[in-house]
């Protein structure tokens, strides 16, 4: 996976959700952290971007959390991790989480993780990046999300061409096999995003 040297991935801060995504978080940071690729993410201690990283760095993986000041000032941040950027706000967090990337996973999640989402795949349709997403579709919890997106096109409001802007893989073994299959030029424009 030597295309690939960091995925930037988006989920859930929650605790309170079903352990499937729980343990999907904690395999993810696993797996990452034996392959040698560097996770960023949103610098939270807590929910499934807290299980990430701590199965990550328990791995010996690189992990850098990239946080507004306001949610480490209210005690949220990850101090165990590699590197901890403390930003301004929210707009300047996606972009060095965006940035700092080779591709991008999203693990189930709420409100942040479908703004880091869609902000990060209207930029691939503008062509700020071209770098690989991939919707890890842990029980099925996207399919209300791909099912807006297919209608959103039937609609006539995207091209069928947006259903292109992101790989939609069932499990964490599946995103690593996909990961693993990465061509050499698969990281693509993006180092300077907005």
């Amino acid at each position: 996976m030597a295309n690939i040297r960091a995925v930037c991935v988006f989920c859930g801060s929650s605790g309170a959700v079903g352990a499937s995504y729980r343990e999907a978080a904690s395999e993810l940071g696993k797996h990452l952290a034996a392959v040698g690729i560097e996770i960023v993410f949103g610098g939270v201690r807590i929910g499934l971007m807290g299980l990430l990283a701590d199965a990550a760095l328990a791995g010996g993986g690189r992990v850098t959390g990239i946080i507004p000041a306001r949610l480490r000032d209210a005690e949220l941040a990850h101090q165990g991790v590699t590197e901890l950027v403390i930003v301004e706000g929210m707009h300047e967090r996606k972009r060095l989480m965006a940035e700092r990337a080779d591709a991008f996973a999203i693990l189930p999640g709420g409100i942040g993780t479908l703004d880091e989402t869609f902000e990060i795949l209207s930029w691939k349709q503008l062509g700020l990046h071209d770098k690989p997403v991939f919707l890890v579709d842990i029980d099925g919890y996207w399919a209300s999300l791909r099912a807006l997106l297919d209608a959103i096109v039937e609609g006539g409001f995207a091209s069928p061409k947006t259903r292109d802007l992101l790989q939609v893989v069932p499990t964490i073994g599946t995103l690593m096999a996909a990961l693993a299959e990465m061509p050499p030029d698969a990281r693509g424009p993006g180092a300077e995003l907005l």
